[in-house]
């Protein structure tokens, strides 16, 4: 009897060594996984997208140890609604989030249909407009997928999308405990402490996994920066004749985002997690115009052009991602958490649509199937120097960086629907990245094809089209 009670213990004890083996083996197995989220940084703001003026060494250096994405967009063509389908994983008629504070901005007798415009007290528009603000609790985020599968999950830095909090173990506007809604426009030393607070975040989950999303207020205006690092690039400037005026103090605003990156950078190799760890670095939207520039793509921030979702992405994971390789199949914002969860065996949310798809095969240099992509932005928005590339419909006069309307890329295709008149616009981005010619009635068949699937998935997501006519709207007949 006890020879037989001593074998049943030896077994236990072996199951038991074997199922913590096992528990072992799937911890090591899921990375940690960090994104450094930059506000506003422009595709060609970076040094591996071609900036000379511009010194981002450590963004650089992240980029040649890994994967350039030369084809990564933004969900939105500004802040709000690209950080609400990351968080998500939807599309942004799924959430209804379209631009901070949910307003249109410009002259309302210049917006020919009816959308929701700021007004003295209150936020006006068409009794059937929903124009989010908030991302509903109910949402299942990226972070509490990453939760379920075991994960430590922060965000420090701009959130944008309001008080819930989306199951974030931590979450901290400033990297000092700050909870609130405040924000840090402007503010010459958050880099600093959100950098400083990531850093701690690390250290204390070594042992990961771990998710942490670092989201810079940098380089977002006001354009303020420590005055040491502006006079380097103005002196910088002086040396020389440049191409253009380049600004001195958003470039220190830059060398403050690069010098983060460069610090968590060292943070996961004195911690020895650099192999254990997948660092995506990438901004929300295209850059502002007046401000830095986005040529040779067209437009800027808060517009559908390229110049207004196409950011500068890099992916590095070392003995996981091969160094110095580059991927130009397009990727768009909600595909981090389908890729997040494939790379944690985490399950997707059940009961809300996920509208991106899991990335990892072009991390390991493999195709994906051809899909399309999709954007919907029904506001209007006024644009100013390089984005003013919509105009005052019914004139020549350009007035707007970004009006109502949908998009669809698939391939090197690219159509934009015009809800003003329901026109088009149709580009091949592989012979013509600058968007300066419209392909519409030369190729009727593929406008035809990507028109019948922005249709279908305008009608799948739910999309609001304004069809309603402005009451207030004069055109230039105003002046």
């Amino acid at each position: 009897m006890k020879n037989h009670l001593y074998q049943l213990m030896l077994l236990c004890a072996i199951l038991g060594s074997f199922s913590n083996h096992l528990i072992s083996e799937d911890h090591e197995s899921k990375p940690n996984i960090i994104i450094i989220h930059a506000d506003d940084l422009g595709y060609h703001d970076v040094g591996f997208n071609g900036t000379t003026f511009y010194k981002t060494p450590n963004i650089d250096q992240l980029c040649q140890s890994g994967m350039k994405f030369t084809r990564a967009y933004s969900a939105g063509p500004n802040c709000a609604p690209t950080r609400a389908s990351l968080v998500s994983g939807m599309y942004t008629p799924r959430h209804q989030i379209w631009t901070p504070g949910g307003a249109s901005k410009g002259k309302i007798e210049y917006m020919k249909n009816h959308v929701p415009v700021r007004m003295p007290q209150k936020m006006a528009g068409p009794p059937n407009f929903v124009s989010n603000t908030k991302l509903s609790p109910s949402v299942v985020s990226i972070a509490e997928v990453l939760n379920k599968a075991g994960y430590k999950t922060a965000r420090f830095g701009k959130w944008h999308l309001g008080e819930d909090l989306q199951g974030f173990h931590v979450s901290d506007q400033n990297g000092k405990g700050d909870t609130s809604q405040k924000n840090y426009y402007g503010n010459i030393d958050v880099h600093e402490s959100l950098t400083d607070a990531s850093i701690d975040f690390i250290k204390q989950n070594k042992e990961g996994p771990f998710f942490l999303y670092l989201n810079h207020w940098d380089v977002h205006t006001p354009i303020r920066a420590r005055e040491k690092v502006v006079k380097k690039y103005q002196a910088q400037l002086d040396t020389k004749k440049w191409d253009r005026q380049w600004n001195p103090t958003y470039a220190a605003m830059i060398e403050a985002v690069d010098t983060s990156v460069g610090r968590i950078q060292r943070a996961l190799k004195e911690s020895k997690l650099s192999k254990k760890t997948l660092v995506i670095f990438t901004s929300d939207n295209g850059g502002v115009s007046g401000i830095t520039t986005n040529k040779p793509l067209k437009g800027g921030k808060g517009g559908l052009y390229e110049g207004g979702v196409r950011v500068p992405t890099c992916m590095s994971w070392p003995g996981k991602i091969s160094p110095g390789s580059e991927c130009d199949t397009p990727i768009i914002s909600v595909d981090f958490m389908p890729t997040f969860a494939d790379l944690a065996s985490a399950p997707l949310p059940k009961n809300q649509p996920v509208d991106g798809v899991s990335i990892l095969p072009l991390l390991k240099e493999k195709p994906l199937s051809e899909r399309s992509i999709f954007w919907h932005y029904p506001m209007y928005l006024k644009g100013r120097g390089e984005d003013l590339v919509f105009p005052i419909h019914g004139s020549d006069k350009m007035y707007w960086r970004g009006v109502p309307s949908s998009m669809i890329v698939r391939g090197d295709w690219k159509m934009i629907q015009l809800f003003e008149d329901n026109s088009t616009l149709l580009y091949h981005l592989g012979k013509d990245p600058r968007e300066e010619n419209d392909c519409s009635a030369s190729h009727p068949v593929v406008l035809s094809d990507l028109k019948a699937q922005l249709e279908l998935w305008q009608k799948k997501t739910k999309a609001l089209i304004p069809n309603l006519p402005n009451p207030r709207f004069t055109g230039l007949k105003s002046e």
